[in-house]
């Protein structure tokens, strides 16, 4: 082992000095690259300087026929995308209310559920009871006469209770009372 420690010390020494001429040789190149960068930008601030005008006018020449062909382009192409967002947009309603549509009728089983064991009546429940009481009274009626007419009859019994209870002087709440008391 220890003959590769020497080889690889002399191998390291050898690399270490190509690497530092490599670096080196870049760092030089970079450097002269750098340069040139810098004197081009300073040569096209001389023109510039030179054609300020008739730059600036080409400048915007070649802008305004690059706005048009966008604006030609985005035209057809805003229509289009007016539609699909639309559709999206249609999509999604239609997602929400079929969402909050199944959310209530969530609600309204649990609801009635929760009624139910309460033991409150359902919508059929208060069906049939009312039919049951029309029919009842359908056959009240056709035995002995309508129950309505019995309590017309007794509404206008109290009247002339009252009317009785004017003559004597009384206040007629009061003499509607003492009537329903002694029957």
């Amino acid at each position: 082992m220890a003959k590769f420690k020497k080889s690889t010390s002399k191998k390291s020494a050898t690399g270490s000095a190509s690497a530092q001429a490599q670096a080196e040789r870049l760092s030089k190149t970079l450097s002269e690259s750098a340069q040139q960068v810098w004197l081009a930008g300073v040569g096209a601030f001389g023109r510039a300087q030179a054609e300020g005008g008739k730059l600036f006018d080409a400048l915007v020449k070649e802008g305004l026929n690059f706005e048009q062909t966008a604006r030609k382009f985005a035209g057809g192409r805003a229509d289009q995308v007016r539609d699909v967002v639309e559709n999206r947009v249609g999509q999604a309603r239609e997602r929400a209310t079929d969402t909050w549509d199944r959310l209530e009728k969530v609600f309204e089983d649990r609801v009635q559920r929760a009624l139910t064991k309460l033991g409150v009546p359902g919508r059929d429940d208060l069906g049939e009871l009312s039919k049951r009481v029309e029919s009842l009274t359908a056959e009240l009626r056709r035995q002995g006469g309508a129950p309505a007419a019995r309590k017309s009859a007794a509404k206008k019994a109290a009247p002339r209770e009252a009317t009785a209870g004017k003559v004597t002087g009384k206040p007629a709440k009061k003499a509607t009372k003492r009537a329903k008391a002694s029957t």
